[in-house]
C-alpha cells in the first residue's frame, strides 16, 4: 500500500513516536515503554512510519533501532509554507488594525 507522510503524522501516536525517535534512535520495546498500548500496536505505527519513509531502521545485532528520517520532514514543511504565508499575511493585518486602533 503506497502511504504518504500526511498519513503518518495524522495520528498522535506517530508524532509521538516521531518526536521521540527525532532525538534518538529506539528499539521498538524501547518506544513502547513510552506509552499505554501494546508492543504490537506500536509495531504497527512503526510500519506505517516506514512505510511513509519518515523512519529508517538499523540493524545492530539482534536489535532493530529506527531513527528519524529528517529529509522526508521536508515535504510536510513545504506543503504548510503555503498557508505559513497566509498566516503571516494576515497576522500583519491585524497589527496594522491594531496600531491604528491604538492611535
Amino acid at each position: 500500500m503506497r502511504r504518504d507522510v500526511f498519513q503518518a503524522i495524522a495520528d498522535p501516536t506517530r508524532r509521538a513516536i516521531i518526536g521521540l525517535i527525532a532525538l534518538q534512535a529506539m528499539t521498538p520495546n524501547a518506544l513502547a515503554e513510552h506509552f499505554d498500548t501494546s508492543r504490537q500496536a506500536i509495531s504497527k505505527h512503526i510500519k506505517i512510519l516506514v512505510e511513509c519513509h519518515l523512519v529508517k531502521q538499523e540493524q545492530q545485532g539482534r536489535e532493530i533501532y529506527y531513527q528519524l528520517e529528517a529529509k522526508k520532514m521536508k515535504e510536510i514543511d513545504q506543503w504548510l509554507e503555503q498557508f505559513r504565508q497566509i498566516w503571516e499575511d494576515r497576522f500583519n493585518q491585524l497589527d496594522e488594525v491594531l496600531l491604528t486602533l491604538k492611535k
